[in-house]
């Protein structure tokens, strides 16, 4: 079972919206780490996800997106592309996870987070 364990909010102005969300909601956001600004929502004795801030890339530049660990990606993909989803990013390797970008038949886009030899979630 998919599990959503994280959003990505894109903007082509992701410092303007880090302080808006900082501001707004409370929300704490950390450094960036290149483009990418992590982002805690709350305390984690309170039910929630957390997330991030994100310069929205040409091919998805704003909207937000719903990051879902899944344990078998590979698999996941095939399934996904066979029911309507295309891949906006192949499937990318980082040192903890592997990350890839779909979107759904209806428009709608979403992340897949498989961790390496079943690491914590990267937004706990």
């Amino acid at each position: 079972m998919g599990r959503v364990i994280g959003f990505e909010l894109n903007s082509q102005e992701p410092e303007k919206a880090a302080a808006f969300y900082s501001k707004v909601f409370d929300w704490e956001v950390a450094a960036p780490n290149g483009d990418y600004w992590p982002v805690t929502t709350g305390l984690k004795n309170k039910m929630g996800i957390n997330g991030g801030i994100s310069k929205g890339p040409s091919d998805y530049p704003h909207g937000p997106r719903i990051q879902i660990e899944v344990d078998a990606m590979d698999e996941v993909i095939e399934q996904a592309t066979s029911n309507g989803a295309t891949i906006l990013r192949e499937k990318m390797e980082f040192d903890d996870f592997y990350l890839a970008y779909l979107v759904d038949p209806t428009g709608i886009g979403i992340g897949l987070i498989q961790h390496k030899n079943n690491k914590k979630s990267l937004f706990q």
